[in-house]
């Protein structure tokens, strides 16, 4: 499997790209968890020019994905889609390994 953007997803992180000025070559969008959160673990977006040897890489829509390997164990098949509405914008994880999910959306368990 992989980690995907939607369209809408990938649009914005080209967005933020332009907007900080940043290489739209080497970027990569950096996805991770980390322990925390509501609900156990919480999810990371960090834009990178920083490939390890390591990292699983992805390209979704035109963006260039890294993950670590811990971090893909939790994240392998895992969508993300942007969301732009009256109650907040910001980007949504539907991730198939989570056994549940906090409200917010930004942090889950496994």
């Amino acid at each position: 499997m992989a980690i995907e953007l939607s369209e809408t997803a990938a649009r914005e992180v080209q967005t933020i790209i332009k907007q900080q000025e940043l290489d739209g070559d080497k970027t990569r969008l950096r996805v991770g968890v980390k322990g925390g959160g509501c609900s156990g673990f919480s999810y990371l977006l960090d834009l990178t020019e920083q490939e390890r040897e390591t990292d699983w890489k992805f390209d979704s829509h035109g963006v260039k994905i890294v993950c670590d390997p811990k971090s893909y164990l939790y994240l392998d098949g895992t969508k993300i889609d942007f969301k732009d509405e009256i109650m907040g914008r910001g980007f949504v994880f539907q991730n198939p390994n989570a056994t549940s999910s906090c409200g917010c959306g930004s942090s889950f368990s496994a």
